[in-house]
């Protein structure tokens, strides 16, 4: 169900022109004559068009030539300044998600307009190389306390929420793409917590951020055999236009295959790939919890990145008291994502949130990448509704307004993801006061099994570096008996406003047996 937490998440715009309510040759479910909604009976779909996936790359490459439009996303009176309230109370009758009778392995729920969803997209489900407009009843939705007439016509979705068996206990949410180009995920067990969208654009940039929209969807009718839902995207916006498919597999882990051809209209050189969004409003690094009963409340720990030279680095993610904007320069990235490391109920406490039940999602690159790197954007916040930490990828080359440039990568949302370090990873993070001035303390705990051998416990180098700032007081506490490695200091910035600090443990030998600790301190 979509949540309160999200209502801050989504920056909405208005879709590209050309989505006609309803489509051209389109028929209309019938209204009941009272004027009430008629008994559910299912969805209606318009007249079948052929459909082949370079539809959706003809047609962004149309959208591309011409100035971008906006579409008015006016709705009925009955739907208009809903609050959050209203507009959750909005559901689809039991029974009526299409295909939840039949045994194809996933149902969807089209999801209604309204609140800050207000603008319309349009949804297609393609069957045996044929493409039809799904309409809009107002019969298939349960309004709660609204009064909502059966004759307001076919006003489109917002979205759509993807469903899947459960072992005979009924469906579960394992995917909703609604609003922008936002979508989400979970693997079995988990509750929604990091968003991703499809594509974003000068993400804190002081001129303002730029949101693409989807504007329609094709909808592959799946088949239980192949276990899949093929889903594909037409994006618009001011500066670009895009052809997307994504591909959804459920299982231990939900992965989602995304391949996407862009098409800008103009030259545009900050945008971002594989975006992910979460919240952080306190954890034991930053000390900036409310007055809470909760002693962290943050979706995810930190962000992990397999480097193109091999190297795994580990940042904390942190809720800033300004806002923070770091770049991890690579080529040919091995992969990167927004982890939930720590799955322990009493770190956070909250029996309604559950943040130790929040999906990792991993990305992994799919060929080649190039040059450019991983964007980590920190935002002050004060509230959990909001989405303060961002990261994507930023390549290096700009996009050239009338060329066409392709992308792919496969994203797993998951408990853990497929590609781990071979080496100790970060467990814990913790800062404090230090012994005097602005000196701060800090303390690291990395765990793995090879900090177990007690020999080679008491060869370990912490190999530790501050710039600008000085180190100082460092002491290292091996526990072999527990796996684990602490290292206690202290930074003495001076004068300076920031210190970027980095942390990595050694053999003997000088190879690393740990992955790298990076964290920037401001002032």
């Amino acid at each position: 169900m979509f949540e309160r937490r999200d209502v801050l998440k989504i920056g909405l715009g208005s879709l590209a022109a050309g989505i006609l309510w309803p489509p051209e040759g389109a028929v209309l479910a019938q209204s009941a004559p009272s004027g009430q909604p008629a008994a559910p009976a299912g969805f209606a779909f318009g007249n079948p068009t052929p459909f082949q996936a370079n539809v959706v790359k003809d047609a962004a490459r149309a959208l591309a030539k011409s100035a971008f439009k906006p579409v008015s996303a006016d709705l009925p009176a009955s739907f208009r300044n809903l609050s959050y309230d209203q507009y959750v109370a909005i559901r689809g009758k039991p029974g009526t998600a299409l295909w939840i009778n039949q045994k194809f392995g996933f149902a969807l729920e089209p999801l209604h307009r309204g609140f800050i969803f207000s603008s319309p997209v349009e949804i297609n489900i393609v069957t045996q190389g044929q493409a039809r407009h799904l309409i809009y009843d107002p019969s298939l939705y349960d309004f709660g306390k609204l009064a909502v007439r059966g004759d307001i016509g076919d006003i489109g979705f917002s979205g759509f929420r993807v469903l899947t068996p459960q072992d005979g206990k009924g469906f579960a949410e394992i995917a909703t793409f609604q609003g922008a180009s936002f979508f989400r995920a979970v693997a079995e067990g988990q509750n929604p917590g990091t968003m991703a969208r499809a594509l974003s654009i000068k993400t804190a940039d002081p001129h303002g951020e730029e949101f693409p929209m989807i504007r329609s969807y094709w909808i592959e009718q799946p088949t239980l055999a192949d276990d899949m839902l093929v889903i594909h995207a037409l994006i618009d916006s001011e500066s670009v236009s895009g052809a997307y498919r994504f591909t959804l597999r459920p299982g231990e882990a939900t992965i989602i295959d995304t391949e996407c051809t862009l098409y800008p209209r103009v030259n545009v050189d900050n945008f971002g790939l594989a975006t992910m969004s979460a919240t952080v409003v306190s954890d034991a690094i930053d000390h900036r919890r409310p007055d809470d009963t909760r002693p962290i409340i943050a979706e995810i720990g930190g962000i992990q990145m397999s480097t193109g030279k091999g190297e795994w680095i580990w940042r904390p993610a942190s809720n800033r008291d300004t806002l923070q904007i770091s770049t991890f320069v690579d080529e040919h990235p091995r992969g990167f994502g927004f982890l939930q490391r720590d799955r322990r109920f009493d770190r956070y406490q909250d029996d309604d949130q559950h943040w130790e039940l929040r999906p990792s999602l991993w990305i992994e690159p799919i060929g080649d990448w190039s040059a450019g790197g991983v964007q980590l954007i920190e935002i002050p916040s004060e509230s959990e509704t909001n989405d303060n930490i961002i990261a994507y990828w930023r390549p290096q080359q700009a996009l050239i307004a009338g060329n066409e440039t392709s992308f792919a990568y496969r994203q797993f949302w998951c408990w853990e993801p497929p590609d781990r370090p071979p080496l100790a990873i970060v467990t814990d993070t913790r800062s404090g006061h230090g012994s005097g001035g602005h000196r701060r303390r800090f303390l690291v705990e990395f765990t793995g099994d090879r900090l177990g051998d007690v020999h080679e416990s008491q060869s370990i180098k912490a190999v530790l570096s501050a710039s600008p700032g000085t180190i100082i007081s460092t002491r290292q506490f091996p526990m072999p008996n527990a796996k684990v490695y602490r290292v206690l200091f202290e930074l003495d910035p001076g004068n300076e406003a920031y210190s970027e600090m980095r942390l990595v443990l050694e053999a003997a030998d000088g190879k690393p047996l740990s992955e790298t600790w990076l964290y920037r301190w401001t002032r």
